[in-house]
């Protein structure tokens, strides 16, 4: 096995940066930027903290994330599982990255910057859905966006209705916790999890 240990042997493979790679990123919104990230449902979100990394998937019926200005993004902290693995990052190492798919986009949109986590009644009063707010919003100050070359999303197919992999074909829940867990009762917990996903999405 050929291991690269160095930043010149790197760059002596993969060759020279393509101006368009360059050029496309910018320390805040464009319109186009906006436009893009406005649209997004999705979000990827990528923190680090003394344990290591952690990328926690953020969704919403509508936008993730509601654009403040041209360099501030606020992301509502939704009903989960409680570990809050990305909010004890964001706590101790302020740094984060953000991948946007865009259902029906082949391109995807990045954002790195810093974040800080709000509690404050206004804000999370804006995002009330059916009476429900987020117990904190994640707020990010954007440092770059730009938007990711195509080609993984192409090569993935990942909008292509018939690449969709079957429910059977996939283990459920509860049998991945069995696999992890001897004696958890894998049975009740996928009979149980439907209903109490729908009551608790908010």
């Amino acid at each position: 096995m050929t291991i690269i240990q160095t930043e010149e042997q790197l760059k002596l493979l993969y060759g020279e940066v393509s101006e368009a790679s360059v050029a496309k990123v910018t320390s805040y919104l464009t319109d186009a930027y906006r436009q893009m990230i406005g649209l997004s449902p999705f979000v990827a979100l990528a923190t680090v903290g003394p344990e290591g990394l952690d990328c926690s998937p953020r969704g919403d019926a509508g936008s993730v994330v509601r654009i403040e200005d041209e360099r501030t993004l606020a992301l509502p902290d939704w009903r989960g599982n409680n570990r809050i693995d990305s909010l004890l990052n964001i706590i101790r190492d302020p740094r984060v990255a953000l991948m946007f798919l865009i259902p029906g986009s082949n391109s995807v949109m990045r954002v790195n910057g810093r974040a800080v986590i709000s509690a404050d009644g206004a804000l999370l009063e804006s995002f009330e859905i059916d009476g429900k707010h987020p117990r904190s919003v994640i707020v990010v100050t954007i440092d770059e966006v730009y938007f990711q070359c195509a080609r993984a999303v192409m090569r993935a197919d990942l909008w292509n209705p018939g690449r969709r992999v079957a429910a059977s074909d996939l283990p459920t829940p509860g049998e991945m916790l069995k696999a992890a867990k001897a004696g958890f009762d894998q049975e009740t917990y996928d009979r149980e999890w439907p209903a109490r996903a729908a009551k608790s999405m908010w």
